[in-house]
Parts: C-alpha cells; structure tokens; sequence
C-alpha cells in the first residue's frame, strides 16, 4: 500500500506500515489509525453505510470538511463511536456527566485559546472546557441530558475551528499539515520580500534621481510581487482577526491584521495615484520575519508537545495472539491483530525488543521489562511466571506469554494518561492571570496606537502611517500569554521522565513554594510490606487468636491485614456486621461475639478495656501493634515490623539540604514512628494519629504560614492529601490516594522527590525570567516605537524574537 494513499474515512494520507482496514460495502478500505477505524466499523455496524456511499457521491466533496460532516449525521452522539475518546465523569453530580478528549484544528495563538474557551463555556449544557496552548489538546464536559456532541463540535465549527476525537496518529498527522503549511506560506512570504527588495533597494539608492515613469514601474512591480504575501502568507492573520471582530473580541492577530493591511492599503493607493510613500519592502519583510518566528516558535511547541505526549505513542497497534494455550513452545505462532481487539482473558505472545500491549501477568517465559516511560526506572525489572506486565513496557531478553487483564481504558498507561491530561487542561493562577493582562494589553495597544497616529498626524504626517504600524506590530502580547504554559508544559514532560506525574496544574508552582513535607510512615517511609513478627496471646491460643484476626481483615487490602494473611491460614470463620474505621481498625461479630482488631486504644474503647502494661513491655519499642478483644476482654497483640525503603535516609538528606522541614503523621504507635525518625533525621515524628488528627495538625502548620507538602499512600491519607497544598501520592499505593493526589511517584522512589522539588523550583524560576523579559520588551519597545525610533520591519523582528524566546528559554527545562 502506497503511504500516499489517503484514509476513506478522514482523507489524511495512511503513514507507511499502517494496516487499519475496514470493509464498507465488501469493499476492503484502508484507514490511517485506530480512531478512524473504530468510527468507520461503528458507521458500518450500526447500518449507517448509506453514509459512505452519499459521502462519495458528492462532487468534489472536501475530506477535511469531513468532521463537520460527522457530526451533521450525529455519527459522534453513537456510544460505539464514543468509547474511543468519551467517558462518563465518575462521582458527577447525577452521574450525566460525560468528558470528551479532543484536538482542535486552527489554534494560532493563545488568544485563540480563549476564544474556544469563551464561546464553548457559554453553550447550553457545558460544564467545563479547558484547552491546552502547547498540545491543541481540549478536555469538555457535558450534561448529556441538556446537550450532546455533536452539538458543541458544530459550535466550535461556527467560530471557524475543528474539534476532532483525539487520536495520537491524528495529533501527529495534524502537526506534520501545520509544519507543512507553515513552510509554504514562510516560503512565500520570503521569496516575496527578496523580490520586492529587488525593486525597493534601487529607488533607496537613487534617492530622487530615478525617473518617475521607472519609479512607477517599481512600485507596480512590488504591488504585484506583494499580492501572495498579503493574499496566502498573511492569510492567517486577516481570518483570525477577522473572526475575533465578528464576534466582538480583541485577539492577538487583530493588531498584525490592522497593521499590515494599513500599510498594505496605503501603499496601494500609493501606486494607483503614484504619489506618496509606499510600504511594500516593510510589508512583506515584517510578514516574513512574523511567520519566521511563528515557525520556529510552532517547532519548538510540538517538540515540547511531544514530550508530554510520550505515553500515548507507548501501546503498539498490533499484538500476536495464541490461539491455543498451553502451547508446546513460548515461540509458537500467533495471529496479528490489531491491539483494539485485544479481550481479558487473551493470551499474547511478546518476542524480545516488543512492546507490552496491555496490563496483565506472565504466563510463560521469562525476562526482563523496560518500564523506564512509566515509573522513571532505568534499571530493567526481570519477570518471571506470575509477574504483572505493564502495558507500554517494552521486553528486553527473552519471549514472554502474558495473559491480558485489562485493556483500552483500563490499562495503567491509559490511567496515568488521563492524569496527564487532567494537568496539562487546568490553568494554574498565574496562566489565569498573565492571560487576562494579555487581553487587557490589546485593547490598550490599540488605543495607544491610534493615539501615536494622531499625534504623529500633527507633527510629521509623512511618518505616522508607518509608526502607527510599528506601535501595532513591536508588542508582543503572545509573549506574555506563552511564558508560563510553555515552561509548565516542559517541566511537566521532563518530570513525568523522572518517574514524577503532575496531575494537577497548580502543582508544580505549589511544590515550588513548599517549605515543609509531611511523610505517612507505612509504605511511604517503609516498603509497606509489614511480616507478623509474634503473637502474643493473652487468652486462649496463638493460633485461634490469629484466625481469629484473618477472618475480621478478609477481603482487606491494607498492608497489616496482608501480613496477617500470610503468617497465619482463614479459618472460615463467618463474620457478619464487619465495619472498618479508617485509620484504627475493623469490628464485626463472629458466633454472635463482637470483636475488634486494630489500634490498642481503638479496641479498648469498646469496653473500656484497660491495656495490660505487661503485654504492651513485651512488644519490642518501635514495632507496630496490632490487639485483638472483644466484649470478653483482650484476646492478643500481634507485633508487625517493617523496613525503611533503602531510599529514603538519601532522599531526607537532599530536603533538608533543599531547606525543607520533615515530619512524620503516622497512625501507628507513637515509638514506631519516633523509631522510623530518628533513623531519618526527622525530629517531628508524631505518632497515634487517626486521620482527624492528621488533618488539623496539618491545618495548623498551614495556619503558622507554611506551604506543606503531604506524601502519603493509603485510603486513609485522603482527607489529609485534600488538606495540602501539594499532596504526593505512590504510584502502588490505594487508587484514591492516586486520583485524589496532585503528584504521582509512578516508581515508588523518593529520590525522585528531591529531584521533582529542584526542577519545580527551577521552572518557575524560569516562568519568572519569562514574565520579567516580557513586561521588559513591552515597555521598552512600544514607547521606541511610539517616538519614532522602530520601523515596522525592525517591529516585526523584535515580536517574533520575544515570542521564540519564552518557548525556547522554557526548553532549557528538557536538559535540567
């Protein structure tokens, strides 16, 4: 198949390799990816193939007016083309809620940001919108009883932008269409300036002396050779500021468009009275030098996209399934199927050098796992029978067979995407802030422009065309919008490279500010694998009293009730009424008795039982303890001991050199938290905290004027993690720690802490030198321009310069 040939579905040229047929109508079709087949099939399987064959049956139809097409036959509302890029919001008020992952066509600048931003917020039914300057990338909810989909890509599709179902193969098609484009209309633009100067430069340098009939001729001939710049290269300038003006808004285009078609005009009318000066040379070296710096500036955001968007690019298309398992070889044939098709239960084949392509367990084989994109782990993680495969992973050593657990959406990949995704759509408040000065700037600039016209009408009328332009063209209120995303959108890629997944946007400004972090003990500090060290009954035997204490912890995940597993078998007791509280322990009656596992003074409680001094000296100081009772009295202790993850003593050191202050919030025994301290140098070790305790401790520090940072990794670290202003969260910790955290330690290794604290503070200071040089620029070069001293070709250097500095500046984050 030729890569030229062009995808049925959207019409954008199939990448060489790409293999996504469909058959429409027993005709077999090729698609360019995933997304576009999974459109297609639900089109034909739902009996709406009357579509293609209306579609094609339309003289000279547009393939890019495609989506809008789609979305006129409300193909986009169908749950089956839906599944790929929609998903219900969990916990959504009414649960209607529903949020679609979009990439929009058009984006020139951050104004047009706020554009779609504005006009979506106001339609009927949407919830949110947050769009992404970098990526192109939109996240939007919907109440789907109000509104539907359909409905808010044709919105976006009035104001004269395209909305498409984000599909990495779409993303990177779209961005090669915009270099592409860009390209031609930097080519045309100065291969018309050079031409133009070819006619400019003997006139400078006749001053006066050339005849009026040849002067003319000049002039004709640059009119003529200006005509593309304005027509094609500009092109982008005039319909954006146009589709601002139509919709009662200021963008950043509207001052280029002004300027370069006031002086565009009167150099026209210039020729065609043949009096007066003409503008021709400036007029096409100010577009050239505009889209210059609009190209590299383009370049330098899709690199920076890209880092960002590594993990979407991680699951391959296609994976070799076994038919037939047990097979008598792990290098036994399989099928090729595309990783779409991929079910729970499907036994795949992965050869050395392969990529993982869904979550799931080995089943044969044995090896060694690349999981450097997802954890930040460099080191290969070996595999044998039994072990979890990440999919996005890559195999390094031998064959594997892995049974797939979950797919598509349910994936880890999938997971941390979502997360990604999550940060890079929320604006952090000085994004909020430096956008609405950029769209105050505007309406001033233009004010201020008109202003230096009319003053300059009045003092040299011959000059106040070309300064009202370079007052127009010197600003530079992109530079101002782009310097704190473009840094966020860096330092996030390279921070995810670490193994550390912002979730939030405000979290990489916060963890910048932070000046204390607070560490839950148990497998944050520890390896959160605890083992029963003894058990020390107090009635009966220590095995009934174990069994006692495996049947309350059935079902449970918290490490405690793991090790209490696995020092001792079930029973089988039946336990009815059980009820867990978070942070003390579990209740519930077994043969009519009521019992209590947990805290000591969770169980004493119950009924008013005192804690014997003699069990309590017996436990070694610094170990966990874990009692047992019920209405009858104490049963027993159990005692459960874990280690430091090897890390921490390294990572504790580099904070408190970073000049942070430490604290331990543990539930556990007061020793065993003031044990795990001192081993870490952390003088504020509080133990027996529940989570109430947790919180207003927490909320106390913050009330003293410190920024704190919670590290924790259990179900009960949520309240706490809400509290703080950065709440970290370990990648094998409980799920609603993860999804309720604003960082992810995707590898479980606090080195990365430290590492994540330097870079965080490293770009915003990097978000200031930004901020610093844009103001600077602005308030140096307008008053210049204002007095005379830039002409529009200098103009339009400076605002391309500024605008490439902040994105390439924000760069230097990718090397830190």
């Amino acid at each position: 198949m030729a890569a030229s040939e062009p995808c049925y579905h959207c019409g954008l040229p199939i990448p060489a390799g790409a293999e996504f047929p469909v058959e429409i109508d027993q005709i077999r079709r090729e698609m360019c990816c995933a997304g576009c087949q999974a459109v297609a099939q639900a089109i034909v399987g739902n009996g709406l193939g009357d579509y293609y064959r209306h579609r094609d049956a339309l003289p000279e139809s547009p393939r890019e007016a495609l989506p809008q097409i789609v979305a006129d036959f409300v193909l986009f509302d169908h749950p089956d083309v839906q599944k790929n890029f929609v998903r219900r919001v969990e916990g959504a008020t009414g649960e209607h809620e529903q949020e679609a992952a979009l990439i929009l066509e058009g984006i020139t600048c951050a104004a047009c940001v706020w554009l779609n931003e504005s006009h979506v917020r106001r339609q009927s039914g949407v919830t949110a919108i947050d769009i992404n300057y970098t990526t192109r990338r939109a996240r939007v909810r919907w109440d789907e009883r109000i509104t539907k989909l359909s409905a808010i890509l044709e919105a976006i599709a009035a104001i004269g932008y395209r909305a498409h179902p984000y599909d990495v193969g779409r993303s990177e098609e779209l961005a090669r269409k915009e270099r592409k484009a860009a390209l031609w209309r930097l080519f045309v633009a100065g291969f018309g300036m050079m031409q133009v100067m070819m006619y400019a430069v003997p006139v400078y340098l006749a001053d006066g002396d050339m005849t009026p009939d040849i002067e003319q001729l000049m002039r004709w001939a640059s009119l003529i050779l200006t005509l593309p710049v304005i027509g094609y290269s500009a092109a982008p300038f005039f319909v954006s500021a146009w589709r601002d003006l139509k919709l009662h808004r200021v963008g950043m285009d509207v001052p280029v468009a002004l300027g370069v078609g006031a002086a565009f005009a009167a150099s026209v009318w210039a020729t065609l009275i043949a009096a007066g000066e003409v503008y021709f040379d400036s007029v096409t070296m100010f577009v050239f030098f505009l889209l210059s710096g609009r190209y590299l500036e383009m370049m330098a955001r899709q690199k920076a996209a890209r880092s960002v968007e590594t993990l979407a690019r991680a699951i391959p298309a296609f994976a070799t399934r076994l038919a037939v398992w047990p097979c008598t070889s792990v290098n036994a044939a399989g099928e090729r199927v595309a990783v779409a098709e991929l079910r729970a239960g499907d036994v795949v084949q992965i050869r050395p050098g392969e990529t993982v392509p869904a979550d799931g367990c080995v089943l044969d084989g044995e090896s060694a796992a690349d999981e450097s994109l997802l954890t930040g782990e460099s080191r290969p993680v070996p595999k044998r029978v039994g072990d979890a495969l990440i999919g996005g992973s890559v195999n390094t050593a031998s064959p594997l067979v892995m049974r797939v657990e979950r797919v598509g959406e349910g994936t880890r990949v999938a997971a941390i995407q979502r997360l990604m995704e999550r940060a890079a759509a929320e604006k952090p408040r000085l994004v909020e802030i430096a956008d609405r000065i950029a769209g105050r700037f505007i309406v001033a600039l233009l004010l201020l422009a008109v202003a230096t016209a009319l003053a300059w009408w009045w003092i040299d009328p011959s000059r106040a065309l070309w300064i009202f332009v370079a007052v127009l063209v010197v600003s530079c209120p992109c530079a101002l919008s782009l310097a704190t995303p473009a840094a966020l959108t860096v330092a996030t890629g390279a921070l995810a490279a670490r193994g550390v997944l912002v979730t939030r946007g405000h979290a990489i400004e916060a963890l910048a500010r932070a000046d204390r972090f607070i560490f839950d003990k148990t497998g944050t500090l520890t390896v959160g694998h605890m083992d029963l060290v003894e058990v020390i009954p107090v009635h009966g035997n220590a095995t009934l009293a174990l069994a006692l204490a495996v049947a309350l912890e059935r079902g449970s995940e918290h490490p405690i009730a793991r090790a209490l597993a696995a020092g001792g078998a079930d029973a089988g007791y039946e336990v009815s009424a059980v009820r867990a509280t978070t942070g003390a322990g579990v209740e519930g009656n077994i043969d009519g008795l009521a019992w209590r596992l947990g805290r000591p003074e969770f169980v004493a409680a119950m009924h008013g039982l005192a804690i014997p001094a003699d069990a309590l000296a017996a436990v070694g100081v610094g170990d966990t303890v874990i009692a047992l009772g019920s209405a009858q009295g104490w049963q027993a202790f159990f005692r459960l001991s874990d280690s430091l993850r090897p890390e921490a003593s390294a990572m504790t050191a580099k904070l408190i050199a970073a000049g942070i202050k430490l604290s331990i919030f543990s539930g556990d025994a007061p020793a065993a938290a003031a044990r795990v301290g001192a081993a870490l140098g952390i003088a504020d070790a509080r133990g027996g905290l529940s989570p109430e305790d947790k919180h207003a401790a927490l909320k106390a520090l913050q009330a003293a004027g410190e920024t704190v940072v919670m590290v924790g990794d259990g179900v009960n670290d949520a309240p706490v993690l809400a509290q703080a202003q950065v709440s970290i969260a370990m990648g094998g910790g409980a799920d609603l720690a993860r999804a309720n955290a604003d960082v992810v330690l995707l590898g479980n290794d606090l080195q990365a802490l430290p590492e994540g604290l330097a870079l965080a503070r490293r770009t915003v200071r990097i978000v200031k030198q930004n901020l610093v040089w844009a103001f600077a620029y602005n308030f140096l070069a307008i008053p210049l321009a204002m007095a005379g001293w830039v002409t529009p070709w200098m103009a339009g250097i400076g605002m391309s310069a500024s605008s490439l500095l902040v994105v390439l500046n924000a760069l230097r984050l990718q090397r830190s």
